[in-house]
């Protein structure tokens, strides 16, 4: 499995290339914007509710009821931002992003009751119509500015919101926004019913409560909406349309081969992904650690805000050649080939391999690991029909040489005779000699032609390696490194 971030598992939220100052600054814009919101909810319930009972008006009363609710709404969108951006714990392992969602369907549900309240109120005033309207400027007055503060605070709210991500701030924002509209319908409400007064038409006086229903359905509908919404991150309800474009990101990662499997869900501002992806097996570990990288940064491309663990799994390709599958067999193993070979002879294949096991094995245990692999090898690729391995030992201590000879002149005077059989060898340098008890090592960089392929260049290395072994039988490793001219003249 692989982690997309290295810190602990506590430190959930945190996306990438945040910085401690960002977050700290858009917490305390949540709390202003949360806690201005809260004062002008507490000013115009007490105004409303002034206006109502003095005029007698249901659409004003109602308006206040509904302002009383912004207060309670507000105060609980408060207390929510501030432990939704409280860290992870050892209690909450994934955040506290939560309890914004949590805060955004407890509002709704105030929101519901109020608007049951208010129908249930015009219905019987309608019914009874044992309430008279005392009309004047102040409720008018008080609504109008009830409308300029709402609008202020809906934009505020919004674009706070929109910035953080916070659903609880943009539950308030909507709310909000509804009251605009509420209180067109209770000004509504009064004019008719004051020139259904003036005009004498008994009918009239029933906008002020029909205006309260209107009020109250509108609110309805969209209180029903911020519920789903809400209920939906609280059960972990991501919609299709986001995961499939996630995936599609991540698919367009060179070297991901599929994502098998993406689970996202949301938490506050935030989201958790959880994704499955299917790498070649002949992937090392570093190459695999890029590629979770850059499917990271694809999923945060479309969920900017997303904490993502990502889980790997080879698979094989169909461009994957029999070396691939050997060497895949052997990695699986954990160990390594080289040398690897596959010759062809009257219609069937063998492989041919040099794989190095630690120095301390027994040969018997070494034989039988090495005959497992082979066994791995024959059911994995059915095409070859045997193996043969040669088995080295692997060094697991670090030699301590006694003595270091760089200007060993037989020695040297060797080698150089050795390079000057070949053509292609254009110097020998940096010549090393090194002395442990009774072995002899050499090593040496080797100048050949920058255009030389690969394959020539290993065959004239190991020829002359051969080459010098034959003249100076007593030195016992050879190690030669090829160096293109163009480096040598840098």
């Amino acid at each position: 499995m692989e982690r997309s971030t290295p810190s602990a598992p506590l430190a959930a939220m945190s996306p990438a290339g945040d910085s401690g100052g960002l977050i700290a600054g858009e917490t305390a814009e949540k709390r202003r914007v949360s806690r201005n919101s809260m004062a002008a909810a507490a000013v115009m319930t007490v105004l409303k509710l002034a206006a109502g009972i003095l005029s007698g008006s249901l659409g004003v009363l109602s308006d206040a009821a509904h302002s009383a609710l912004d207060l309670a709404g507000a105060a609980l969108t408060f207390f929510s931002v501030r432990v939704s951006d409280k860290p992870a714990d050892e209690d909450h392992p994934y955040g506290h992003g939560k309890i914004e969602n949590l805060s955004a369907l407890a509002e709704s549900g105030l929101m519901g009751i109020s608007c049951a309240w208010i129908i249930w109120e015009a219905v019987r005033r309608i019914a009874y119509h044992d309430v008279e309207l005392h009309h004047s400027i102040w409720p008018v007055a008080v609504v109008v500015g009830s409308i300029c503060v709402d609008y202020w605070r809906s934009r505020q709210l919004r674009a706070v919101a929109e910035r953080t991500g916070s659903p609880a701030l943009a539950t308030d924002a909507w709310h909000f926004a509804s009251d605009i509209w509420a209180s067109v319908a209770v000004l509504l409400g009064l004019a008719l019913s004051w020139a259904g007064r003036r005009a004498g038409l008994a009918w009239m006086e029933y906008a002020d409560p029909v205006a309260a229903i209107l009020i109250s359905m509108m609110i309805l509908r969209m209180t029903w909406h911020l519920a789903h919404d809400a209920a939906g991150a609280l059960t972990d309800e991501i919609s299709v349309e986001t995961r499939e474009r996630m995936v599609r990101q991540v698919e367009q990662v060179p070297g991901v081969l599929a994502v098998e499997q993406a689970r996202v869900r949301r938490s506050g501002a935030g989201y958790f992904a959880d994704l499955t992806l299917a790498l070649p097996r002949r992937s090392t570990f570093e190459h695999t650690g890029g590629l979770v990288q850059a499917a990271t940064e694809a999923v945060r491309r479309e969920l900017p805000r997303a904490d993502v663990v990502i889980h790997t799994v080879p698979r094989h390709t169909r461009a994957e050649s029999i070396f691939d599958r050997v060497r895949a067999v052997a990695a699986s193993n954990n160990i390594s080939v080289h040398d690897l070979s596959v010759q062809s002879h009257q219609g069937r294949l063998r492989v041919e391999q040099h794989v190095e096991l630690d120095e301390n094995l027994s040969l018997l245990a070494a034989h039988d690991f090495v005959s497992g692999i082979e066994a791995q090898i024959l059911r994995a690729v059915p095409e070859i029909d045997s193996v043969v391995t040669h088995i080295e030992s692997e060094p697991a201590t670090i030699e301590q040489p006694e003595e270091v000879v760089e200007a060993d002149r037989r020695i040297e005077q060797c080698l150089r005779a050795a390079a000057a059989e070949f053509p292609e060898v254009v110097d020998v340098h940096e010549i090393l000699v090194g002395r442990t008890g009774e072995h002899i090592a050499l090593a040496c960089h080797c100048t050949l032609p920058d255009d030389l392929n690969l394959q020539r260049v290993h065959e004239v290395i190991t020829a002359l390696e051969d080459r010098f072994k034959l003249i100076c039988p007593e030195v016992q490793r050879v190690t030669i490194h090829p160096e293109p001219v163009t480096d040598n003249l840098r």
